[in-house]
C-alpha cells in the first residue's frame, strides 16, 4: 500500500514521510544495522538478522502490492533516518490485524518521528479496514509505552524474561493493541 508524502517541522527539523520505494532498499540496510546498535529497544543486536539492499527491495515491492501491509520512511535532508511497517497476514483468522514496527535513528529522537510513523499508521489501518494493531516493546520502554497508549494503544500482556540482552540480564516485553472503535 502506499500513502502520499506528508511534510513536518518539529523543534527545528523538517521531515517528511512517505512510503518506501525500492530506491530506499541500500539506505533502509545500513540503517537498520544502526539502529539496532544505537539502543537496547530494538529486537536484535547491531549486525544481527542483516538484510541487504536486495531484500529490502523484496520487502518494498511486496508491501506495496499488498493491501494489509504498509511500509513508512522518515527522511531527514535527503536522508532516510526512521521507518515503521504494518504487516498482516493472510490467514483467515487473522486478517482482521496487523503487526506495527518503528524504530528511529537517535540523533532525530524528539522531534515527533516515531509518533508520526505510528499516527500515519493508524490512519491508515482505520482506512484500510484493519480492525486490530498489535505490536511488542520493551518493559523498560516507558516513553514508547506512554506514547502508544496515548495512541489508543493497550497493554494486553507481559511476556516474562522474554528476552536475554548481551549483558546476560533478562527482560520483559510488553504486548500491546489497538482495536479500531
Amino acid at each position: 500500500m502506499i500513502i502520499e508524502q506528508q511534510e513536518y517541522y518539529i523543534r527545528g527539523v523538517s521531515y517528511s514521510i512517505r512510503s518506501a520505494e525500492e530506491k530506499d532498499a541500500e539506505a533502509l540496510s545500513s540503517l537498520r544495522v544502526q539502529l539496532d546498535g544505537e539502543t537496547e529497544n530494538m529486537d536484535r543486536e547491531k549486525g544481527e538478522a542483516y538484510i541487504d539492499a536486495v531484500g529490502f527491495r523484496r520487502i518494498i515491492q511486496s508491501d506495496t502490492e499488498k493491501r494489509r501491509n504498509i511500509f513508512l520512511v522518515a527522511v531527514v535532508a535527503g536522508e532516510i533516518v526512521g521507518y515503521s511497517r504494518c504487516e498482516g497476514t493472510a490467514l483467515k483468522r487473522f486478517c482482521h490485524k496487523v503487526e506495527f514496527g518503528v524504530c528511529v535513528a537517535k540523533d532525530f529522537w524528539g522531534h515527533g518521528i516515531g509518533k508520526n510513523l505510528l499516527e500515519k499508521s493508524i490512519e491508515w489501518a482505520d482506512q484500510s479496514g484493519v480492525e486490530k494493531m498489535t505490536l511488542n516493546v520493551l518493559a523498560t520502554n516507558e516513553k514508547a509505552i506512554e506514547l502508544y497508549q496515548k495512541c489508543g494503544f493497550g497493554i494486553e500482556g507481559v511476556l516474562k524474561k522474554d528476552r536475554r540482552h548481551a549483558d546476560g540480564q533478562y527482560h520483559d516485553t510488553i504486548v500491546m493493541g489497538r482495536f479500531k472503535d
